[in-house]
This record gives C-alpha cells, sequence and structure tokens, in this order.
C-alpha cells in the first residue's frame, strides 16, 4: 500500500499516513490496517499501541478508500418498549429513502458499550453510527472518527460533546410546562419522579419543574422529590411511597410515561381514582398514553422526528458535506388528556 497525502491536524500537524504509524509502531502496514478495519487477530498489545499513536497523530486515509456499508448501526442501552419503536421507525424513514439498511445493538443497560464492541463496527463499516441514550467513551469516539464513520447522538445522556453532532428536545421546557398545568389547576403538593440525577434530560425536567415551583411562589419539598430509573417500577415505588404521606401529594409530575403509568398503579392500589383524587402527568407521549385508562395528560417528546433528523445528519455526513446544525433539539408539547384535574376542595 503507498502513502497517501495527509491533511493537518487541529493541532496543525498533519495527520500520518497507515505507513508512517506502521514504522512508528514497529509493525507492519497489514498490521496497522488490521487495527483500522477492526480485526481481532492482532495481539492486545499492539492494537493498543497502534490506537494509542492512531490518537496521538491523526490518521488519514488513502482518499481511495475502501466503500462504506449500506447500514445505519442503531445503538440503545436497552431496545425494548415504545421509546425504542419510535427511535427505530424514525431512523427506518430515513434509511428507507436512502437505500440504506438499520443494524440493532443493545448495550444491555449500559450507556456506554463494552470492550469489543467497536471492533465490530469497524469490520461492518457502517455509513453511520446512531447511539440513543448512550455514548461512546473518549477511545471508542477517536477510533470511529479516525476511520471516518459518522457518529450521531440521540437524547445523550451527559452534555453533548460539541465534536460530535446531537439531536435532543427541550426537556427544561418540557419539565415547566407539565409543572406549570398542574399549578394552573390549583395543585400546590406536586411530587416529581425524576430519572438518574446523572442524565442529562433528567436533570433539565426536574429543573424546569423548579422553576415553576420557584415562579409560582410555592416551596419544593424534598419529601415529594422521588429519584427513580425511568421505569415503571420507580413510579410505582414512588406512589406507593408518597401516597401514604399524611400530608399526601395531590398531583405528580413523572418524568416519562413508564413511571406515570406506575403513579397510575399505585393509586389504584391505595383506593384513589385518577384525576378525581389524584392527577398525573407523563412525558414523552409514547403510543400507550393515549390507551391508558384515563387517557394520560403528558409531554409530547418528538421522539420519531429525533431519530429521523440523526439519521439525516448521517446521511450529510456521510457524504462530506458540512452539516447546518452541529447540535438540534426539537420543541416538546403539553398534550392535556384526561388524568389531570383540579384538586379536591378540603
Amino acid at each position: 500500500m503507498t502513502s497517501a497525502t495527509t491533511e493537518p491536524t487541529a493541532a496543525g500537524r498533519r495527520s500520518k499516513t497507515i505507513t508512517e504509524i506502521a514504522e512508528l509502531a514497529g509493525v507492519s502496514v497489514p498490521t496497522v490496517s488490521k487495527v483500522v478495519n477492526g480485526r481481532v487477530d492482532v495481539a492486545p498489545e499492539t492494537r493498543a499501541l497502534v490506537e494509542s499513536l492512531i490518537r496521538q497523530h491523526g490518521f488519514h486515509r488513502p482518499k481511495k478508500r475502501a466503500a462504506s456499508a449500506d447500514i445505519i448501526e442503531l445503538v440503545f442501552h436497552e431496545l425494548e418498549g415504545a421509546y425504542a419503536m419510535e427511535v427505530i421507525k424514525g431512523v427506518e424513514q430515513v434509511a428507507w429513502d436512502n437505500q440504506l439498511s438499520v443494524v440493532l445493538s443493545e448495550l444491555r443497560g449500559r450507556h456506554t458499550p463494552g470492550k469489543g464492541w467497536v471492533e465490530g463496527v469497524l469490520r461492518r463499516r457502517p455509513a453511520g453510527v446512531i447511539s440513543v441514550f448512550s455514548g461512546l467513551d473518549s477511545g471508542q469516539r477517536e477510533q470511529l472518527h479516525s476511520r471516518g464513520i459518522p457518529f450521531v447522538l440521540v437524547d445523550p445522556t451527559g452534555e453533548p460533546d460539541h465534536q460530535f453532532p446531537s439531536v435532543g428536545a427541550t426537556n427544561w421546557n418540557g419539565g415547566l410546562a407539565a409543572t406549570r398545568h398542574l399549578l394552573e389547576l390549583g395543585h400546590r403538593r406536586i411530587a416529581i419522579v425524576t430519572g438518574p440525577a446523572g442524565v442529562l434530560s433528567s436533570r433539565a425536567r426536574f429543573d424546569g419543574y423548579r422553576a415553576a415551583m420557584d415562579a409560582a411562589g410555592v416551596p419544593v419539598d424534598p419529601a415529594l422529590v422521588y429519584e427513580g430509573d425511568f421505569h415503571l417500577q420507580d413510579g410505582l415505588a414512588a406512589g406507593r411511597k408518597l401516597l401514604k404521606l399524611k400530608d399526601r401529594p395531590t398531583a405528580f409530575f413523572a418524568c416519562n410515561d413508564l413511571q406515570a403509568i406506575g403513579v397510575y398503579q399505585a393509586a389504584h392500589e391505595a383506593g384513589l381514582r385518577v384525576p378525581t383524587e389524584v392527577s398525573v402527568v407523563g412525558f414523552d407521549d409514547l403510543p400507550p398514553a393515549q390507551w391508558a385508562i384515563p387517557a394520560m395528560t403528558t409531554i409530547r417528546q418528538p421522539l420519531r422526528r429525533m431519530a429521523a433528523a440523526a439519521a439525516s445528519m448521517v446521511i450529510t455526513l456521510r457524504k462530506g458535506d458540512p452539516l447546518p446544525q452541529h447540535r438540534l433539539e426539537l420543541v416538546t408539547e403539553l398534550v392535556v388528556r384526561e388524568s389531570t384535574a383540579p384538586p379536591i376542595k378540603p
């Protein structure tokens, strides 16, 4: 393989060719090629050395490089439920229009892929990777970047790295709108079931809740704040605990629809009717929300459009074109149904 023209790195130094990386590592060009392409038949120490040199010096592929496969790699931390289906449908819509297929990966509850995941991606050479409610560590991101594989985040768990495109929603506005709706109905004892404190969307929804309470002059009672993990069981546990309080909440803002369904069940167990005796607001507006009994008031998060926007970003980057926006936030919307009503007057 002959060396190719190189380009300046971000630090002003030119990136290295595959031949130069091989010389620095003291290995053959085919060995470096195996590492670059995610082959497994390379000693771990050699792979680590080559990856380190690529991160340190940069790596520039020959202009005529191997074509990517006609697939988009879609990575979930958990692949289940209506949330995942909405995202899949959004990505598939764009993939179909561009003659691409979609490959699904699940991290089994992890928010970062384990060892070996990126090597599989490099072997498959996808048109791009979309990571949903999960992310990559710095080494994995660098491996994709150095191989020219576009990487886009959907609903990132932490502050988005400005090096990589991301798509999210106006979570703070959603939390504000949900809580303001309950306040306008006359509720003051408003409980919140959050997601994990370390997750960006969860913090933003909680901050929106607090902002609405502060604006209304209603102190946030720490006893009415329950941290969950975006699972139905969180809403059930929160409802069981908080509805036993002497001064129980008259309303709940659950930070996703699954948690809201859990609150429904807890209210039923306590012999309380929704919304007559306890109001409930969810977040996401997944299809099951409208079929809940009573139909759920919730914040609509446009997951399908978010996923389609991420897939469009991958297509744009695959073509070598610049993105009009690096960070995209789509608007959330309050959808009022039948699970909220004014509190019963004492």
